[in-house]
């Protein structure tokens, strides 16, 4: 099985190289990947023993950050090496200062790993979810580095537990510690006698209560949301969920709404114009003059929308009649009740949320309209959602005690 995947990573490498003469996203992991350790053997202090983190992309990192941020925070004089996989999250946090370095992850064939370990020397290792890279593991376990796995999940349908998955189930054992997030990961592993894990949650509920701690204040929004009016804040919305909004919108004159789409380019807004009929603000533009006769604030730049919900009495989170919700965390933290399309499933904050009676989803316009209606009245909702959040956190405090070891 081993030689299998080290051919097979081979030819996704060729496959990588071809689709970049096509694909942007394909153009920039090449490129990444290929000059990653030319760039490290620039930056890298052979003596720093950096911690290195592992993300494959930007939602990954964002699971990490906390512990991250909270290492750093107690341990200043600390190294810290922070790689990617996917262009999305590097090409957005490759200045990212929390680390000393921030780096592609060469792609996972036998000499880039060992020669990636050898170059950065790194104390420890930790990977963030979904990131198993077979080569970098026996490298770090022939180098003696300890590993982790953070904020993991584990399913019966994972090749790890495949008929065919023995020896990638044995690099499970490499790691030094998995960090599960639910007992069903945890007892999974148990099953298979992978007894080098515990349940330490999600980290990303770290993550949120620290953007609740740290908001930032937005006097736009604040004149927007003067004189008392009901306000539904919909965050990171695609066009579905915004026709359904502004038909509410169109029949209840009488609250407001703070719309920030998933994307904001130009012809987007123009779309959102259409449906609005004109009659709504860009947050680009606001002043107190046209905010004062406004029911609809367009938010047009990105960056603030976990500092927005703050203002709501209810939450919309976009992406349901698409390939999947948005983060629901970021706006139940500030004890907002919470609505989103049907496609939620995969997501285990959001099925927790509806069973602790925080969050609710809506397949059509008549289901929006009553969830609505009723969640404007009620308090309670809200009280559960930021219960949830507020009860879930602490994986990061329980990681680091782990890493001090």
């Amino acid at each position: 099985m081993r030689l299998i995947y080290n051919i097979g990573i081979y030819f996704y490498k060729l496959a990588i190289f071809i689709a970049s003469f096509f694909d942007k996203k394909a153009r920039l992991l090449h490129k990444g990947q290929q000059e990653a350790l030319t760039l490290l053997k620039e930056k890298v202090d052979p003596n720093a023993g950096y911690v290195w983190f592992h993300a494959a992309s930007l939602g990954e990192f964002e699971q990490g950050r906390p512990v991250i941020e909270r290492l750093k925070a107690e341990n200043p004089e600390t190294k810290i090496l922070l790689t990617f996989f996917s262009p999305s999250g590097y090409e957005i946090r490759k200045n990212y200062n929390g680390a000393d370095i921030v780096s592609y992850l060469p792609l996972d064939t036998y000499f880039a790993a060992r020669n990636f370990v050898k170059l950065v020397k790194p104390s420890k290792a930790v990977f963030v979810k979904y990131e198993f890279w077979p080569n970098y593991l026996l490298a770090l376990q022939q180098a003696d580095v300890p590993v982790y796995s953070i904020s993991a999940i584990f399913r019966e349908s994972q090749v790890f537990f495949k008929v065919y998955g023995g020896w990638y189930r044995s690099l499970l054992r490499v790691f030094s510690h998995i960090f599960v997030q639910d007992n069903a990961s945890l007892d999974l592993l148990k099953k298979y006698d992978i007894t080098n894990a515990s349940v330490c949650g999600d980290t990303r509920f770290d993550r949120v209560y620290d953007l609740y701690s740290q908001a930032k204040q937005l006097p736009l929004i604040e004149e927007f949301a003067k004189g008392g009016q009901p306000i539904i804040v919909a965050g990171s919305t695609w066009p579905k969920d915004e026709e359904l909004l502004v038909q509410y919108l169109k029949l209840h004159p009488d609250l407001k709404l703070i719309l920030v789409p998933h994307e904001v380019h130009q012809s987007h807004i123009l779309e959102i114009s259409k449906l609005l009929d004109g009659k709504f603000v860009r947050y680009s533009e606001a002043n107190s003059e046209n905010l004062a006769q406004a029911n609809c604030l367009v938010v047009d730049v990105i960056g603030i929308l976990s500092s927005i919900y703050r203002y709501a009495n209810v939450a919309y989170i976009g992406g349901g009649f698409g390939v999947g919700i948005h983060n629901t965390l970021e706006a139940a933290v500030w004890h907002v009740p919470v609505v989103f399309g049907p496609n939620y499933q995969r997501f285990r904050e959001a099925r927790e949320l509806i069973s602790v009676g925080g969050a609710f989803a809506i397949s059509n316009y008549t289901l929006l309209e009553t969830q609505l209606n009723r969640l404007l009245k009620d308090e309670l909702a809200g009280k559960m959602a930021g219960e949830y959040v507020k009860n879930n956190t602490g994986a990061t405090q329980l990681i680091l005690n782990k890493l001090a070891q």
